[in-house]
């Protein structure tokens, strides 16, 4: 009896193990919860809330085929936004997510986005998550503009806060961000001055350094410091690296857009321009991989497998699987004239932004 009671013990190991792995995973997997959050790479989605799908008639202003909330799923955990000031709303509508201009392509408000990333967290699954949100302060909001969101959202019941407003030598690590119940990290470029109201909201560029963000050829990748001005290779202030890995092209009167045709290669492991090689390449420069990278498209290659490479992780756990492959635009245009119209429509939008852009000398 004894011997048959260990045998049905000894069955249910495998069962209690896979179990345990599942719950101690962090960020996809157990080997991260005991890094510091600036000893590994995350993958960030750029221009995160700005989509290229059939909401907004393939927008080609979009840097992304699915919305945020697919895009943590799938195991992205860095989201960037531009953030404009409408002056002609009121409250939590004044903060809108617009891609350079709100007549472009306007993602909603910064308060709803921000609720779509809470609801995400909040969730039973994702209770082990540590995600970093980057807010490109286009038209200077305040640390109380912006800080005002986060409350009305409620996304501030999760953030962390710095110890001091200078480069920590030492960040936490995952685990402890999740057992303190600080799992949001938050970084705003730029602020003019934090506050001591929202003292979560990180200047970006107090911690963080950028490469250079605008390339038009897949041959034209540095990992050199661009952002914040004064920096080198081997000065960069104990800041960690943001690593810009999108690629422009240019289309009528000059306007770039994000690259759609080349993404398969430039978020791929391997090839000219891939996000995988130039990875290799920053860590040989620094001596460590990018804590960031930021990519349009985030499913094409697919972009998690070069990150997942430069953390060491070989089975990730909890993620959903998205396609890899790219939307027949051009079929779902054509089926759809109202679509075409709107698409149109974008255009004519692009050329008066432009007008005014040359106009104010901007």
């Amino acid at each position: 009896m004894f011997v048959k009671i260990l045998l049905q013990a000894a069955a249910l190991l495998p069962f209690l193990t896979s179990t345990t792995s599942a719950q101690t995973a962090c960020n996809n997997s157990p080997s991260l919860c005991s890094r510091a959050y600036n000893n590994m790479t995350h993958l960030g989605a750029h221009d995160s809330p700005f989509l290229r799908d059939k909401s907004t008639s393939f927008s080609t202003s979009g840097n992304q085929y699915y919305n945020s909330t697919v895009q943590l799923e799938a195991g992205v955990r860095l989201l960037s936004a531009q953030v404009h000031k409408n002056s002609s709303a009121s409250g939590s509508d004044k903060w809108r997510l617009c891609h350079s201009t709100c007549d472009l392509l306007d993602a909603g408000s910064l308060t709803n986005w921000l609720k779509e990333i809470k609801t995400w967290m909040d969730a039973d699954a994702n209770k082990n998550e540590v995600v970093t949100v980057l807010i490109v302060n286009s038209d200077d909001a305040s640390a109380a503009d912006i800080g005002a969101q986060f409350a009305a959202s409620g996304i501030d019941s999760h953030a962390y806060t710095p110890p001091s407003a200078t480069v920590p030598k030492t960040w936490p690590t995952l685990q402890t961000l999740i057992n303190n119940g600080t799992r949001l990290m938050t970084f705003v470029a730029s602020l003019s001055e934090t506050s001591s109201q929202y003292p979560y909201l990180m200047d970006e560029f107090t911690y963080i350094f950028e490469s250079d963000y605008e390339n038009e050829s897949p041959s034209n990748y540095t990992c050199t410091p661009n952002r914040p001005t004064g920096l080198t290779t081997s000065s960069t202030g104990g800041r960690m690296f943001l690593m810009n890995h999108f690629l422009y092209s240019t289309a009528l009167f000059g306007i770039q857009q994000p690259n759609s045709t080349y993404v398969n290669v430039t978020n791929a492991e391997t090839g000219l321009g891939s996000l995988g090689t130039q990875l290799d390449n920053c860590t040989g420069v620094y001596g460590r991989a990018p804590q960031f990278v930021l990519v349009d498209f985030f499913n094409v290659g697919p972009a998690i497998a070069s990150v997942d490479q430069a953390n060491g992780v070989s089975s990730a756990t909890g993620r959903k699987n998205v396609t890899t492959a790219q939307p027949d635009e051009n079929a779902t245009a054509n089926n759809n004239s109202a679509a075409a119209g709107r698409r149109g429509a974008s255009v004519v939008a692009v050329v008066v932004a432009v007008v005014v852009a040359v106009a104010f000398g901007l």
